[in-house]
This record gives structure tokens, C-alpha cells and sequence, in this order.
């Protein structure tokens, strides 16, 4: 494994508004612990030492804080504010970091990323710039717009071939340089993820196959679907 330092950027910004909750999705207990902590713990597991960066609503800090004396939760993090977009909060986390270092940036709501996904890709960034884990996608998909009215009709054109999509997840992994200098660009309606931000400063991605259950809380049907996942034989070997 790259024996530069690593750090972990965990992206938990944001309201939930669709979680239907008054609070925000990464703080909801996710088998009688938050999810967010459950988050972290996997990336402490498989990277001992790794430096942690969170980045939390503004005005939830305080009780983040309260909950991880109250879950005991004592791996050293630094706390920072999220910005208006994913974009401007992973650029307010990278001020925190040094050049020469591996940066992973992470979802705070996906919990369930495997010990051995984040030891493989880590050990894979010797020979890479940077790792982006994916998921082929398996549904038909279809060309679809919305109406005035709300109603789903069809959009001109052929719908995509899904033997050549595949679904992006996290955590993505670069070298500080590279992610630090492509955070320098200004903001585009484009930039969906890291490896988009990345990738239009010139930066060459690389792919790994991603993990099914490495499922993004979203809703009330996911959290379900975790806890699930979360007590099945999976979660006993991460």
C-alpha cells in the first residue's frame, strides 16, 4: 500500500429533506447507531490512522459532537462546514489537507462500503491517479421527460445501451495534487462527483468494480434495505 499519509473527506453536508425526517439522514440510527459513525468506523477498520475530515451542516456540528461522546466515538476528526453545494464542500474539507497525501472522499450516508473495497483501493493507488469504484447497471432504461402536469412522456432518441453504463460510487480516491488543483476550478452544473471535477482538470481516471450493497441512504425504503443488509451474513464479513 502507498505509504503516503491518507486521509478520509466524508461528505455529510447535507438536509435529507427526502428522508421525511426532522433529522438530517446521517445522523438517523442505522441498527441503534448513527449512520454517519458507521461510516466512519469502516474507514478507521481498514485504514488505521487514516486522518479524518467531516464535513456536517453548519449548524449540526454541536450535536454531532454530542454524539460521538455519546456513542464513545474518539478517533481524532476535524470538523468542517459544508458549503452550498457537494462541490463546495469537499473544496472547504481540501483546505485542510497537505500536498503529498491520499485523499479519499466518501458519502457520509453509505455505511455499508466493505473493509476490503477501501484496503483494495488504497493499495491500488501506487500505479493510479485516480480510483472510482462502479456498479454496471442492470435495469432497461428508458428516455424520459416530465410534463407540465407532472406525467412522465417520452423523449426523443434511442435509450441507452446499459451494457456500457455503469452506476459511480464512493469512496473515490486521489492524490492530493491532483484533487486539490482540480478543486481550483471554478464551479459547473457538471460536476456530479469527485472523479467529474477531476476529470475535467485532465486528471486520467481509473475503475474498479464497486459493491453492490455499497447502497447511498437516501430514503425510508434504503434505510430499511441497510438495516437488512447491515444484520445479514454479509456485514459479518466486510
Amino acid at each position: 500500500m502507498d505509504n503516503k499519509p491518507k486521509y478520509l473527506i466524508v461528505v455529510a453536508g447535507g438536509s435529507g429533506t427526502r428522508m421525511g425526517s426532522a433529522t438530517p439522514k446521517q445522523f438517523l440510527p442505522l441498527d441503534g447507531r448513527p449512520i454517519l459513525l458507521r461510516t466512519l468506523e469502516r474507514f478507521v477498520e481498514a485504514v488505521p490512522g487514516i486522518r479524518l475530515i467531516t464535513v456536517l451542516p453548519k449548524d449540526h456540528i454541536a450535536y454531532w459532537k454530542e454524539l460521538c461522546i455519546r456513542f464513545s466515538f474518539t478517533s481524532p476528526q476535524r470538523l468542517v462546514a459544508g458549503g452550498i453545494t457537494r462541490f463546495h464542500s469537499v473544496k472547504n474539507a481540501l483546505s485542510e489537507i497537505p500536498q503529498g497525501a491520499l485523499v479519499a472522499v466518501h458519502d457520509g450516508v453509505r455505511p455499508l462500503v466493505s473493509v476490503r473495497l477501501i484496503r483494495e483501493m488504497f493499495e491500488r493507488m501506487d500505479s493510479v491517479r485516480a480510483l472510482i469504484p462502479v456498479t454496471p447497471v442492470t435495469d432497461t432504461l428508458k428516455l424520459l421527460e416530465r410534463a407540465e402536469d407532472g406525467s412522465l412522456k417520452t423523449k426523443g432518441g434511442p435509450s441507452p445501451d446499459r451494457s456500457f453504463l455503469y452506476g459511480a460510487q464512493t469512496p473515490q480516491i486521489f492524490h492530493s495534487e491532483d484533487i486539490i488543483a482540480a478543486y481550483a476550478q471554478a464551479f459547473d452544473t457538471s460536476f456530479t462527483d469527485d472523479a467529474s471535477v477531476v476529470a475535467k482538470a485532465g486528471v486520467p481516471l481509473s475503475w474498479t468494480e464497486g459493491e453492490r450493497f455499497n447502497l447511498k441512504i437516501t430514503c425510508p425504503e434504503d434505510l430499511i434495505l441497510a438495516e437488512a443488509i447491515l444484520k445479514s451474513s454479509y456485514s459479518c464479513n466486510p
